[in-house]
């Protein structure tokens, strides 16, 4: 897939059980939210973070009940 913008990054994400639990832990050791807790309807929800290095990760949490 071609990039829309030459500097487009990759994404990864993390499966975890509870997205703001696991940013409450990003945080604590230096790391940045930069997009808070945001349901996918019927999928789950994420989190975008930023780590003490200024890479950008997120976080995903599935939940079938999201909305």
């Amino acid at each position: 897939m071609k990039r829309v913008h030459p500097g487009q990054q990759i994404t990864d994400y993390f499966g975890v059980p509870s997205v703001e639990e696991y940013a409450a832990k990003v945080e604590k050791l230096g790391g940045k939210t930069l997009v808070p807790k945001t349901a996918v309807p019927g999928m789950g929800y994420f989190v975008i973070c930023l780590d003490t290095e200024n890479n950008v990760f997120g976080l995903w949490e599935m939940d079938m009940g999201a909305k």
